[in-house]
């Protein structure tokens, strides 16, 4: 069934867009639509207004990610997009970069755009993995139980090796399948679980359009398991990807269902209580993108009232590790999106990297300190805080597309700022894109 689309994406001057292939004009036009200015399209991706500019004016292949992300954000459907890039016909939907694949796509090409994406993670883990969703692979057989093998990929998670963990995903959700003989209800959970760790590490990588598909079959395994909390937290990797999907309100509404039952228990445990607060943190930074301040600030309010109680460390295996400064993190990263820069650092100078028990959460705190630096227009605290994020964890800035494009704009803008350089080198000379991102970028500055 042919979805709907805004007739805008029908037009005349959109097909004049595509024949020209210039995906760049499709940004453009989708921003003027919405009557939003390159800043504001640049507040809601992470980057500056010159950098929109530019992304508008070339629309380089070597900026897919960047570009990907400003065409889900003003609405460009996803086989537009495609056509403009020279990858599919106007009605093709084989490789764009959010729509469903062709049978007889050509692997080379799939190469060549995980490639210029900047991914540093391997193209062959993310092709593997892509292949083993497609068709499920035979269990290797291994005598790990289950459970310890999803706890080491959650720490490989957690210590942000995401190409460790995409190298392993493939046996562990064929393990997961091979294991449903019996119906059981811990089965179902167990495969929800490694569906929506699979989920967390595309969002990562920005690849949200194999993220949605597995945060569904998450959902669908874990309402089979008969479990709210399995529920809540496939829930709440559903609504992050629908919101990179630019989907807030669906999003929200999903997520804050989601709430609602957890809060109907009664929350007397605190993994309940755990639970509902995280939820909240999550629906909170999706009202933020989206513009809604009142929602957003009641939301995360809300969230530090149900998390207050919890402890400063959450016990080992429990599902939803928040706690009272996880929040306080989310309040960052909500005053961020809310255009509130001043408030953001206020809340993020109240953290400190040692309340957080995963080299994931410390270095997350830094990349949203960095964004905050750099709305405010301050290079040398963005660059600091961005070097303090990748020496604890390097995946969390150069596997990050948001991260990777503030990175490239602190060197085009401010290579005499201190840092700058040594950043560029370590964020942009590595991965796929090495052989050409930091020349590119140098040559740009002419």
């Amino acid at each position: 069934m042919q979805r709907t689309i805004d007739p805008l994406w029908n037009s005349a001057r959109v097909r004049s867009l595509m024949d020209r292939c210039d995906p760049g004009g499709l940004i453009r036009l989708g921003r003027v639509w919405r009557g939003w200015r390159q800043a504001d399209l640049g507040r809601r991706l992470g980057c500056s207004a010159s950098t929109v500019s530019r992304l508008e004016k070339s629309g380089r292949v070597g900026d897919l990610r960047l570009l990907q992300r400003a065409a889900s954000e003003v609405g460009v459907p996803p086989d537009v997009l495609g056509a403009a890039l020279g990858l599919t016909g106007a009605r093709a939907t084989s490789v764009a970069p959010n729509g469903p694949r062709h049978t007889e796509e050509d692997p080379m090409r799939r190469r060549t755009l995980l490639a210029a994406a900047g991914l540093a993670a391997s193209t062959s883990l993310l092709l593997g993995l892509e292949s083993a969703l497609a068709d499920m692979p035979t269990p290797s057989g291994s005598s790990v139980p289950l459970d310890v093998r999803l706890s080491r990929a959650r720490a490989l998670f957690d210590t942000g090796r995401y190409g460790d963990l995409l190298e392993v995903l493939p046996d562990l959700l064929a393990t997961a399948h091979a294991r449903l003989r019996d119906h059981a209800e811990k089965d179902y959970a167990h495969l929800s679980a490694c569906y929506s760790l699979t989920a967390q590490v595309l969002v990562k990588i920005g690849r949200y359009d194999q993220a949605r598909l597995t945060a569904d079959r998450a959902g669908l395994y874990a309402e089979l398991s008969g479990s709210p909390l399995a529920s809540a937290a496939a829930a709440r990797e559903l609504g992050i990807v629908l919101r990179h999907l630019n989907q807030a309100d669906t999003a929200q509404r999903l997520v804050l269902k989601a709430a609602s039952r957890i809060e109907a228990t009664g929350l007397h445990t605190q993994a309940q209580a755990a639970a509902y607060a995280q939820l909240l943190c999550t629906t909170s930074y999706t009202a933020a993108r989206a513009g809604d301040r009142d929602q957003a600030l009641s939301l995360i309010g809300e969230a530090a009232r149900a998390a207050r109680d919890l402890p400063a460390v959450a016990p080992t295996g429990r599902l939803f590790a928040i706690t009272p400064a996880s929040v306080g993190l989310y309040q960052v990263g909500v005053h961020w999106a809310l255009g509130d820069a001043g408030a953001a650092i206020r809340a993020g100078g109240r953290l400190h990297q040692e309340q957080f028990t995963t080299a994931e959460r410390r270095a997350r705190l830094h990349t949203d300190m960095a964004r905050a630096w750099w709305q405010w227009g301050k290079p040398e605290q963005t660059a600091q805080s961005l070097s303090a994020a990748f020496r604890v964890t390097p995946a969390e800035v150069r596997d990050r597309p948001s991260m990777r494009a503030i990175v490239e704009e602190l060197y085009r803008s401010h290579p005499r700022v201190g840092g700058v350089r040594e950043l560029a080198r370590t964020v942009l000379a590595s991965g796929p894109r090495s052989a050409r991102g930091l020349g590119a970028v140098q040559g740009t500055r002419g």
